[in-house]
């Protein structure tokens, strides 16, 4: 998966298509992703030993990873990314501003 935790991403298409988010969480095997305040989704919860008070939660639910694209933080879009292994360690790297992504 090319997309990892703390990155930035824009959603490319879906209900929330347009917006922009920090990627929370990563899931490879169900090829998902968790973003921040994006794809919200009502919890009823009972009360507990936690959660003394139950309700209705509001949390971020997984976004599949196709649906994302990353962001290059310098140039601020979406360019394709290709993947820079001459010293050794293995960077992302955008095409259109040179600029190493981590």
């Amino acid at each position: 998966m090319q997309i990892k935790k703390n990155d930035n991403v824009m959603v490319v298409s879906g209900k929330e298509k347009g917006k922009k988010g920090r990627v929370i969480a990563v899931y490879p095997t169900t090829n998902r992703l968790l973003i921040e305040k994006l794809n919200m989704i009502k919890r009823h919860t009972k009360p507990n030993q936690q959660l003394r008070q139950g309700g209705i939660m509001e949390k971020e639910s997984p976004i599949s990873a196709s649906n994302v694209r990353l962001i290059c933080v310098k140039c601020d879009k979406q360019p394709p990314f290709h993947v820079n292994a001459g010293d050794g360690s293995r960077n992302r790297v955008c095409k259109n501003c040179s600029e190493i992504i981590d």
